[in-house]
């Protein structure tokens, strides 16, 4: 069963604003009362459906179409000023209202042109009427009426562009929310998930050291003890924010899983530090660490080796192994995704080819900056 929303006489949006202007139809009925006989009746019907069409207006305001009940209003004027009192015009500040709140060109300047036609026509007919030493009030009051719809319509857009901004602001928060939900998931995979590997990795050497190399074992659970506190150290900095690791301090990390795994390595570190700005250098050693955990984790390697070499404009990382490489030339995984996602805010490329062995190539353009202007995450 749907239920029927609560009548209302104007639209709760507008506020009091409605009901103030119905404060002005008691001039209409003031001039009416004066009258007698069939014309008092009929010109309090005339101010009935003249009330009648504003709160009608009212409710069909959104409605960007023909409106009938604008133009028996417009008429409606007409007819109070032509039949009763020529200074009922007034009562055209009500449609010129309305026509302010058609956005399209095509209504607005219909409606504004019938505007203007039904004053003109009823002041040609009845300025025999009006005083003459009226007229200076007259004048500008006429004015303002007829652009008092460009007023409004001018009022009405900028509030449209308002709430679109709003509605944009809010869209982006969203936006930001989920990319934050994101870049945590991946910092997680990045970080601890490489951490854990290594623990994982150690704690099957102590359980197959602890009773033939028992020393070596207590060697082995002391340093998981040092890397747990490592773990913990990480999520730490996730929570706060995680800081920038620099290419050295990424390389050192990949050295211990490697050494860790039996995975021999050699590197080719041709890159100064210093000329690649910190955001670059925490991409890049994320990077490294997420090529070498999926060595140790699948490739059956024995041997790896890193080329960091500086290009013009650019910084190449090739990452080589001589292992199993990937099933059917398929590259999956969401370490892989990560990556790509990393490189593509800072324009970086990412290659993988699997003939004989696999090499994985990073390129990504450096823009040098002054040190001190750098930021970091």
């Amino acid at each position: 069963m749907v239920m029927k929303g609560k009548w209302e006489i104007f639209p709760k949006r507008f506020g009091f604003f409605p009901y103030i202007f119905l404060v002005y139809l008691l001039l209409p009925i003031i001039v009416v009362s004066k009258e007698s006989g069939l014309k008092q009746f009929i010109g309090y019907l005339l101010v009935a459906i003249f009330l009648l069409s504003y709160q009608r207006l009212y409710a069909q305001l959104e409605r960007e179409s023909l409106n009938f009940w604008l133009i028996i209003q417009i008429l409606l004027v007409m007819i109070l000023g032509v039949f009763y009192d020529p200074y009922q015009l007034f009562l055209g500040y009500f449609p010129a209202n309305f026509i302010g709140y058609f956005t399209g060109k095509k209504f607005f300047r219909f409606f504004y042109l019938l505007f203007i036609l039904s004053l003109t026509l009823t002041f040609a007919i009845s300025w025999r009427n009006i005083d003459i030493t009226s007229l200076v009030f007259i004048i500008p009051f006429f004015i303002i009426m007829l652009i008092s719809p460009f007023g409004i319509k001018s009022m009405n857009r900028n509030m449209e562009l308002e709430r679109k901004l709003d509605l944009a602001n809010e869209q982006i928060d969203q936006l930001i929310k989920r990319e934050e939900r994101v870049r945590i998931a991946r910092d997680l995979h990045d970080t601890l998930g490489h951490t854990l590997s290594l623990l994982t990795l150690k704690s099957q050497l102590v359980g197959k050291m602890v009773n033939l190399q028992p020393v070596e074992a207590q060697r082995e659970a002391k340093e998981m003890e040092e890397i747990s506190r490592t773990a913990l150290k990480q999520v730490r900095e996730l929570v706060s924010d995680m800081r920038a690791v620099t290419i050295t301090e990424g390389l050192i990390e990949v050295q211990k899983m490697l050494a860790t795994a039996n995975i021999k390595l050699s590197i080719t570190h041709q890159i100064d530090d210093r000329e690649i700005p910190l955001l670059l250098q925490n991409i890049i050693s994320l990077c490294l660490k997420e090529a070498v955990t999926n060595i140790v984790r699948h490739s059956k390697a024995t041997f790896c080796h890193i080329q960091l070499i500086p290009m013009p404009g650019a910084v190449e990382i090739s990452i080589q192994d001589n292992g199993i490489g990937f099933a059917d030339g398929k590259v999956k995984g969401n370490g892989l995704k990560g990556m790509k996602e990393r490189l593509e805010l800072v324009q970086g490329e990412l290659a993988i080819s699997c003939v004989q062995e696999t090499t994985l190539r990073i390129k990504i353009p450096i823009i040098l900056k002054e040190r001190e202007k750098e930021e970091i995450f």
